[in-house]
């Protein structure tokens, strides 16, 4: 697996989305093992993977086990192969998107985030915000692939709340891709 770039910043939208469509994962989706029991891995709110309660050190590890998750029609969160399928406890969202970088304005935006896996991902259609209401305030999230969702950070998050404030959308919201992600309740 390629290694992720370490300056989001220091890179162009273009060459995000390049990055992001050569990414090649697993098709998992394809797989159809037979169940084999627990994981004993569960993914923190804060998105620290965790196996029998310590947390995962080898970043490549919890890179590789991401490539692997995926989400069942029933909601469970299953790291599966070819010949076994295990499940993962998830607290909130498997990904945390930590980073963001912005080209554009308007509807000429596009908006980047780098996940906590180190995968990137250009919000739009295909990779939706939403907005959700939370107990403790909005909480946002970016659709990542086939059912998985990041979480956004809170700094992360005030950055986007900056930006659709500086743009006076009605409603307010951001634009990305050519979609536009409406910050109320979804």
């Amino acid at each position: 697996m390629p290694e992720a770039p370490s300056d989001l910043a220091a890179l162009s939208l273009a060459e995000i989305a390049r990055l992001a469509a050569e990414k090649k994962l697993p098709p998992v989706e394809k797989w159809n093992p037979i169940h084999c029991g627990d994981s004993a891995m569960r993914i923190a709110r804060d998105g620290t993977w965790y196996h029998e309660g310590s947390p995962i050190g080898r970043q490549a590890m919890v890179r590789l086990f991401s490539t692997i998750l995926r989400r069942e029609p029933d909601g469970r969160f299953v790291l599966v192969t070819p010949v076994e399928k295990l499940d993962v406890e998830v607290e909130d969202a498997p990904f945390t998107a930590v980073e963001l970088k912005t080209e554009g304005e308007g509807r000429s935006r596009s908006l980047a985030f780098r996940l906590n896996t180190g995968d990137l991902v250009v919000a739009g259609p295909e990779h939706p915000l939403r907005f959700p209401a939370g107990e403790e305030g909005p909480h946002p999230y970016l659709g990542v692939r086939r059912g998985l969702d990041a979480l956004v950070a809170r700094p992360v998050y005030y950055e986007l709340v900056n930006l659709a404030l500086a743009e006076g959308a009605e409603p307010a919201g951001l634009w990305s891709s050519g979609a536009f992600f409406p910050m109320g309740a979804a």
